[in-house]
């Protein structure tokens, strides 16, 4: 038998992060609540050894047979030790692999196995791991080159994963504002009006292209055809708060902005004591001259807060007009408005009946003992689907979780 590695305990969320940070550097596509999927599995299967480990991995980060040799090559990198997943499963990349080894053939297989998987690695990105060279020589230096493995995974980019963005230097500030372009953001999909053709009988029946069919063969009816209507995603639209207070956490919410109105094709509002809509100006690739244009737009940048007078030009000048209908819509502020709290209630309500779902982005929200107090916070709060804080780039994947619709109902989120 091959001898297991056990590994020492870990924190199932920097472990997580860590992991999927060296698959995305290798070229795997993983979007960051994969992080936050693989950490909940790993509570519930925790990794007492290396095998289970790869394939609680495997099961939730692998979604394509072409995604193998990528994912085995940088999870041996990491985790170098005696243990081959090909040794342990026939065919673990489906049908038509080779039967496992046997118990002496699998002794002799990690350095094979090593450099094939090193091999078929992309050669331009490969994840940085102390211990890349240094393959452990006896099954008692196992414990120790598992724990470096786990150490080495935490990289400067991990490190950030967690930080407050008010607290990021300079430099910190652009490592995650280039992450937070990357993000995905994905609005849950709707049935459209359109349809398309349909094999299935269980579809709805499509009599217009059934009777067009029966003219164009003479009144005879050859078959009978169906139509499915169509699924689109919702549309999304962004405000953000760039007034004085959310000054630290606007910077890198703009950048947050420009990649889904890049990827997604999202609306971008910003407000402070007035609103401005910047989605042509995000629309640019570089994002210092992207930031640096909104920034020029928006001549009331870092001012107060009118939070309700904004609400009710977006409402009256876009939002009515279809750009909110049945849309997600997500609001980054502290809630700290200048103006009387029914006014703000009023306007949210306004809105909660034209969009599909919204989400209050409040980055105060992760201060201990933190209470929804603040007038406006307190007054918009019950016309949210979602309530969540998206300090640290690690909670920018609830944001994406509750854009989806994903997790817990609105009220568990706003007791939490």
């Amino acid at each position: 038998m091959v001898e297991a590695i056990t590994l020492p305990t870990v924190e199932a969320a920097a472990l997580s992060a860590a992991f999927v940070t060296a698959l995305r550097r290798a070229g795997l596509s993983c979007s960051p609540d994969r992080a936050v999927r693989l950490a909940e599995a790993l509570r519930l299967v925790p990794p007492d050894d290396v095998e289970r480990l790869y394939w609680t991995s495997r099961v939730v980060l692998v979604t394509a047979r072409e995604q193998l040799p990528v994912f085995d090559a940088v999870f041996t990198t990491v985790f170098r030790s005696d243990f081959d997943p090909a040794a342990r499963l026939a065919g673990p990349r489906g049908p038509g692999s080779p039967p496992s080894a046997g118990p002496e053939e699998a002794r002799t297989r990690p350095a094979a196995a090593d450099n094939r998987s090193t091999r078929s690695a992309p050669p331009r990105k490969q994840p940085r791991s102390a211990v890349a060279s240094a393959a452990p020589t006896s099954s008692g230096d196992h414990d120790a080159a598992a724990h470096e493995a786990v150490l080495a995974m935490a990289s400067t980019e991990e490190h950030l994963h967690g930080m407050s963005f008010a607290e990021l230097s300079s430099e910190e500030v652009q490592d995650i504002r280039r992450l937070a372009f990357r993000m995905l953001l994905a609005t849950p999909s709707r049935l459209s009006r359109r349809s398309r053709k349909s094999a299935h009988s269980s579809a709805r029946l499509d009599v217009r292209a059934t009777v067009r069919a029966a003219r164009r063969s003479g009144s005879d009816t050859t078959r009978l055809l169906y139509a499915r209507r169509r699924e689109q995603r919702r549309k999304l639209v962004l405000l953000c708060d760039v007034s004085g207070s959310m000054e630290p956490y606007a910077r890198v919410f703009v950048s947050l902005l420009q990649g889904a109105v890049a990827s997604a094709g999202a609306e971008a509002f910003v407000f402070s004591t007035r609103l401005t809509r910047l989605t042509r100006q995000l629309s640019l690739r570089d994002p210092d001259v992207a930031l640096a244009r909104a920034a020029a737009t928006a001549p009331d940048w870092a001012g107060g807060t009118r939070i309700a007078d904004s609400l009710r030009r977006f409402v009256d000048e876009h939002g009515r007009r279809g750009l909110a209908r049945g849309a997600v819509v997500v609001i980054f502020s502290d809630g700290w408005a200048q103006e009387d709290p029914a006014q703000v209630a009023a306007q949210m309500a306004r809105l909660r009946r034209l969009a599909y779902r919204m989400v209050w982005v409040n980055p105060r929200k992760a201060a201990p003992g933190y209470r929804p107090l603040a007038g406006g916070m307190a007054a918009a709060l019950p016309y949210c689907d979602a309530f969540v804080s998206g300090h640290s780039f690690t909670a920018l994947a609830e944001m994406a979780a509750a854009i989806r619709g994903d997790g817990r109902s609105s009220l568990e989120r706003r007791t939490s």
